[in-house]
C-alpha cells in the first residue's frame, strides 16, 4: 500500500512539474516530452515517409505551397521550427504535420482546396497542431516516457510500436483510443489555423467553403462522428462560422491581404493521381 501511494505521489508530482502553458490559448497541458525529443520524432518520421512516398518536385504547384506555408509560419512565431512543406503525389484527401513543422499535402486533396486561401485554412489547420504540441500531449497520453525515448534512440524504422508512433506524429492511420481527445485536438487547430490564414491575409471565409466542399465528397463516406477521431464536416463548418467574427478582424488588420489568392491545378501529370 504505501508503494503504491509512493507512486501516486511521484505521478501526482510529474504531471505538475510536466504541466506546460500553451502561448496559442493560455491552457496548461500535460506534456511529458521536450519541444527537443518532439521535433526529434518529427524530422525522423517525416524523413521515412518522404522516402517511400511519390515528392513532386518543385513546379507551380509546389512554388504556391511555398508562399502559402511560409506566410502561415510566420504568423505561428516559432523560430526554433524548421518548416518544410512537401507535395506528395497520390490520392489521399489529406494533409498532415509533424512535430517541428514538417508538412505535407497529398495532391488528392488540391482540388477542395481550389485556391490559395482553401491551402491556408488547411495548412493552417497543420500548422496549429505543430505550435498546440498535439503530438506530444497524445504520445504523454498513450504512452510511457521510456518507450518514447527509446524510439528517439532507436531510430522509427525499427520501433515495436512503429505505426502506434507514426499515428501519435500526426501521419499513421487512426489510433483507436481515446476518440473524443482527438476531435478535441482537431477543433483547436481549426479555430486556430483560422486565425493564422487571417492574419497572413487570407480571407477566412474560405475556410468555411473548403470544409463546405470537402462534405459534399466525403458524404456517406465517412463514419459517425461519435466513432471518429476527427469531428463531421457539419460540425466543423459551424464552429468556424461561430468565429468567423474575430477572424474577419484578424483578416481586416492583416497588412497584407492575397483574398482568395491563385486558383490551384494540379500538375498534368498527377491528375487523377496518375
Amino acid at each position: 500500500m504505501r508503494t503504491l501511494r509512493t507512486l501516486c505521489l511521484l505521478f501526482i508530482a510529474l504531471s505538475y512539474t510536466a504541466c506546460v502553458t500553451l502561448n496559442e490559448t493560455g491552457q496548461q497541458k500535460l506534456i511529458l516530452t521536450s519541444t527537443e525529443q518532439e521535433n526529434q520524432m518529427g524530422e525522423e518520421g517525416y524523413a521515412e515517409v518522404l522516402q517511400n512516398a511519390k515528392v513532386i518536385k518543385p513546379n507551380p504547384l509546389y512554388s504556391v505551397l511555398q508562399d502559402v506555408g511560409s506566410r502561415i509560419a510566420k504568423q505561428a512565431n516559432q523560430p526554433d521550427f524548421k518548416w518544410e512543406y512537401n507535395l506528395i503525389e497520390e490520392d489521399q484527401l489529406n494533409a498532415w504535420c509533424m512535430p517541428g513543422g514538417k508538412i505535407a499535402v497529398y495532391t488528392g486533396i488540391i482540388p477542395f482546396m481550389k485556391n490559395e486561401a482553401g491551402m491556408a485554412a488547411v495548412i493552417g489547420h497543420e500548422v496549429a497542431h505543430a505550435t498546440l504540441r498535439h503530438s506530444g500531449q497524445r504520445i504523454s497520453q498513450q504512452m510511457g516516457l521510456s518507450a518514447v525515448l527509446g524510439v528517439i534512440s532507436g531510430g522509427l524504422q525499427n520501433a515495436q510500436n512503429h505505426d502506434q508512433i507514426m499515428a501519435l506524429l500526426g501521419a499513421g492511420s487512426t489510433v483507436g483510443l481515446m476518440l473524443p481527445y482527438g476531435r478535441k485536438h482537431e477543433t483547436e487547430a481549426d479555430l486556430i489555423g483560422l486565425k493564422y490564414m487571417a492574419k497572413a491575409g487570407y480571407d477566412p471565409q474560405e475556410a468555411v467553403a473548403f470544409w463546405q466542399r470537402f462534405a459534399e465528397v466525403t458524404k456517406g463516406n465517412t463514419p459517425p462522428e461519435f466513432l471518429s477521431t476527427h469531428p463531421g464536416a457539419g460540425t466543423r463548418v459551424k464552429d468556424l462560422q461561430s468565429n468567423m467574427g474575430e477572424a474577419k478582424a484578424l483578416y481586416k488588420a492583416a497588412p497584407q491581404k492575397y483574398g482568395s489568392g491563385r486558383e490551384l491545378s494540379l500538375p498534368k501529370q498527377t491528375k487523377g493521381g496518375k
